[in-house]
């Protein structure tokens, strides 16, 4: 199954349209193969978020200041989702932090334990620009109920697939 972040806009669109040297989605930039670490061994949920927040900085998605305001958006209230997926993000007040959108995806195959007994073996970093916070959320929320494919994503090797699942290909 794929997952897409976004759908297109009309200038996507209209660049379908374009010769083939135009890029068709500009989208994929919002997951890229270097902000996801697979293989972790478990950390603290503090060094968890403290990760997935680094990524999103080296990234050039998000100013350093974002990481504090996602360890804040944690004790206000967890950001475990369930079935095995954390999404740290950074409360309201930092948005002027966030640059771009991203998401910066970790793999942990023995789990960061989230409270409660909750193990996420997928932390999944948010920084979403304007309205698309919300899109990448929602779109989140679809993508925790294919119970099957989480499994595999919770313990695969490979990076790609990682990447694949969290991103389509058009």
């Amino acid at each position: 199954m794929s997952f897409t972040f976004f759908s297109k806009n009309k200038n996507q669109q209209e660049a379908a349209n374009l010769p083939e040297e135009q890029p068709k989605d500009t989208t994929s930039d919002v997951l890229v193969h270097g902000n996801i670490l697979i293989g972790q061994k478990s950390v603290s949920k503090d060094t968890a978020i403290e990760m997935a927040g680094q990524l999103l900085v080296d990234g050039g998605y998000v100013m350093p200041e974002y990481i504090q305001a996602m360890k804040e958006r944690e004790k206000m209230l967890t950001t475990y989702i369930g079935n095995g997926i954390a999404i740290p993000h950074g409360v309201g007040a930092a948005k002027d932090k966030i640059l771009k959108s991203g998401i910066s995806v970790i793999q942990y195959p023995e789990g960061v334990e989230f409270g409660d007994g909750k193990k996420a073996f997928l932390v999944v970093g948010i920084a979403g620009k304007g309205n698309e916070h919300m899109k990448i959320l929602s779109n989140l929320a679809e993508f925790i109920m294919e119970g099957d494919l989480l499994k595999e994503l919770f313990a695969t090797k490979e990076k790609d697939k990682l990447y694949k699942a969290f991103t389509s290909k058009l």
